[in-house]
């Protein structure tokens, strides 16, 4: 085994930390442990609550359904928003639109029906 830090052979065990057997060199006086396990969740769970959030699920729902932190998340939103292209020029934006609206009026709020309620 060599050194990850300066490539020695020259190492010692120095006990163990979370469970696994730690090592320094005996050169760079570094620690370092043999292997190192992959951290976070795998990409399928990502996909997945990306997914969920893109079909219009709020971030606390899919905690709840995934287990994975609301937080974490956000952060994976963000992540994905910021490699998104930016928005059109304003030249690119058509200047005639087409928009369907509804317009209602009231004339007045109160209408009286002719009953007097103060006798």
């Amino acid at each position: 085994m060599n050194c990850p830090y300066c490539t020695s052979n020259l190492i010692r065990k120095n006990g163990h930390r979370r469970g696994k057997q730690n090592y320094i060199c005996t050169a760079c006086s570094r620690q370092f442990i043999e292997s190192y396990s992959k951290r976070g969740y795998n990409d399928e769970i990502k996909q997945q609550c990306l997914t969920m959030y893109v079909n219009g699920m709020g971030f606390r729902a899919i905690e709840r359904l995934t287990g994975v932190n609301h937080n974490t998340v956000i952060n994976w939103v963000r992540e994905v928003a910021l490699k998104l292209p930016d928005a059109p020029e304003h030249s690119e934006i058509p200047e005639v639109v087409q928009v369907d609206e509804l317009e209602t009026f009231v004339g007045k709020k109160k209408q009286t029906l002719g009953l007097d309620c103060s006798k």
